[in-house]
Formats: structure tokens, C-alpha cells, sequence
């Protein structure tokens, strides 16, 4: 089981100093990958809930994942470095795969692409998108990928995007890895992580990790019938960490409860077939600094050695 951390983003830090230090000491702690989420805005009355929940007051600032991923890469050498997620509909296809080409050029070929259609009516309306734009926005990000770091000349025609016969530099340093959230209600968003994804990156609900690893063997089972080799696939399971001072009920959301409630849930997520977890603990607003981060980030990961993950 390897353990990723995700960088800090959120008000309340000091982006110019945690994030190198943040990074910095996962790297020494041993952590296999960094990580960045996106959150466009935060409204005063959303139009959904946060997963069936208010909006987190950390969430009010999340600074831009691509930034943050590019100042991690310049001062690491070894960790993988992750958006999880991207929402793709907020960004233009080839801009975004020359940026996210650029960050695995300075990574020397670390970065994993994770991108997500969105869920959010606020945030989508702010990029001139709506619910139903989302999947083919998404399958067009995925075809621009494609056709930008593949050999020059490239030539595309898509509804926001034309190239015609062109050189696009940078190319990536490596094969960049892309993974997908969602997938989990089936229909096409199954299909488009079976067929198009080298991995799933999904949020576990409450009492879901069963129904995680049912999802994850029908993902394997839909990609192996497009010929795909879905043993090469990942599971990379997002744990948003909410650390509470006493034991949560049953039924609580994974990840949430005290640092005992958190590591069986690493290890419930390990069981469900997660190849890594993503610690987050940008929804803590009692975390300040990279020092109290990399503390609990030590804490988290040696709970896990020591239970022999």
C-alpha cells in the first residue's frame, strides 16, 4: 500500500513557504506521490451540497492545482506528482495539455493527470459550461491529450479546438498516466474510465468500500473486453481526512473520525483493491503550517508501517 499526500492549497497557509516544505518533507518521509485537487470557486448559497453535505470553510480558497503542482516538482526528485482532480470543462483542452506537459518536462516525467467531469452547477456556470456539457467536454480534453503529445505534426478538429498540421512543444518527459473520478453510477462514464483511463481516482462514501472493489472488478472486466492489459490500471482511493478527538458512529464517511478510524480505513480501501491513498488534510483548519502537516503526515504513515501495510 503506498501513501500520497496531497499539497497544501487552502487559506490559512503560506503558499510560498508550505508548499516547498510540504513537498520537501513528504519526500523525505517517503511518500510515493503529491497531490493537488481543484475547487474554481466557493459560493455563498450553492446549488448542490458537498456530497450530501455543506461546503467545507477550508474550501473557500484553493489555490491553482497546476501552480502548486509546478512549484512542487521543482524542488522534489523522486514522488509522483498528482491533480486530483481537474475539472475538465474549466479548462481549454490545449492549453491544458501544454501545461500539463510543461510540469512533467520540470517533474523529469513524475506528473499523473487526474480529471474529473465536475459536479458543481456554480462552478461550471462560471466557465460558461452546464451538467450536460460535462461528458463531452471531458471526452474532448481526452482527445487533445492524445493528439498533442502523440508525434507532430498534429492535426485535430474538435468543438473547442482546431489544430492543423502543427509542431506542439513541449512534449511529456514520459508517458503521463490519465486517471478519472466518477465512473461509479455505470453508463458511459463507466465505459470512459474502462476504455480510456489508466486509472480510477474515486471518493468513498459512507459504508461504500464494498461497493468500491464491485466497481473497480467491473471497470477491470470492461477494460479487459477493449483489449486493454487492466492489470497496468490504478486504484488511487482520495481519503479527505477529518480528524475528530473522540470515535465517530457507524456509518460515518470513511476518512473521518479519529487517526485509529482513519488507518482502518486505509486499509479498508487497500482491501477494495486501492494500489495507493491520497492523505488530505486541507479540509483541517487547525493545520496552520507544513510542520504541523508533515507531523500528522508522519504519524498517519508510520500507524500504517507498523500495521504492516
Amino acid at each position: 500500500m503506498k501513501l500520497g499526500l496531497r499539497l497544501p492549497q487552502r487559506a490559512g497557509f503560506d503558499l510560498r513557504r508550505d508548499v516547498a516544505a510540504v513537498a520537501r518533507g513528504a519526500e523525505e518521509l517517503g511518500y510515493a506521490s503529491l497531490w493537488t485537487y481543484e475547487r474554481v470557486l466557493f459560493p455563498d448559497s450553492p446549488a448542490e451540497d458537498y456530497f450530501g453535505s455543506p461546503w467545507p470553510e477550508p474550501q473557500r480558497q484553493a489555490a491553482d492545482p497546476l501552480a502548486v503542482l509546478a512549484a512542487a516538482a521543482m524542488v522534489t526528485a523522486t514522488p509522483r506528482l498528482g491533480t486530483g482532480v481537474l475539472i475538465a470543462a474549466a479548462h481549454a483542452p490545449f492549453q491544458l495539455a501544454k501545461s500539463l506537459a510543461t510540469i512533467d518536462q520540470l517533474s523529469a516525467g513524475r506528473l499523473v493527470a487526474g480529471l474529473g467531469a465536475g459536479w458543481s452547477s456554480d462552478e461550471l456556470r462560471t466557465v460558461r459550461a452546464t451538467r450536460a456539457d460535462r461528458g463531452r467536454f471531458l471526452d474532448e480534453t481526452l482527445d487533445v491529450f492524445a493528439a498533442v503529445w502523440g508525434p507532430d505534426p498534429v492535426s485535430y478538429t474538435g468543438p473547442r479546438t482546431i489544430i492543423d498540421k502543427a509542431t506542439v512543444l513541449p512534449k511529456p518527459a514520459a508517458k503521463i498516466p490519465v486517471l478519472l473520478a466518477g465512473g461509479a453510477a455505470g453508463g458511459r462514464p463507466l465505459e470512459r474510465l474502462a476504455a480510456r483511463a489508466d486509472g480510477w481516482l474515486p471518493v468513498i462514501g459512507a459504508g461504500q468500500f464494498e461497493a468500491t472493489a464491485r466497481t473497480w472488478d467491473r471497470v477491470r472486466e470492461v477494460a479487459a473486453a477493449h483489449g486493454r492489459d487492466a492489470s497496468r490500471m490504478e486504484l488511487i482511493v482520495v481519503g479527505n481526512v477529518t480528524l475528530a478527538d473522540h470515535p465517530l458512529p457507524a456509518g460515518r464517511i470513511p476518512f473521518t473520525g479519529t487517526l485509529d478510524q482513519v488507518i482502518e480505513d486505509i486499509f479498508a480501501a487497500s482491501a477494495a483493491g486501492a494500489d495507493e491513498v491520497i492523505i488530505d488534510l486541507n479540509l483541517q483548519p487547525r493545520f496552520t503550517g507544513a510542520g504541523q502537516v508533515l507531523e500528522t503526515a508522519q504519524e498517519i504513515q508510520e500507524r500504517v508501517k507498523e500495521a504492516g501495510a
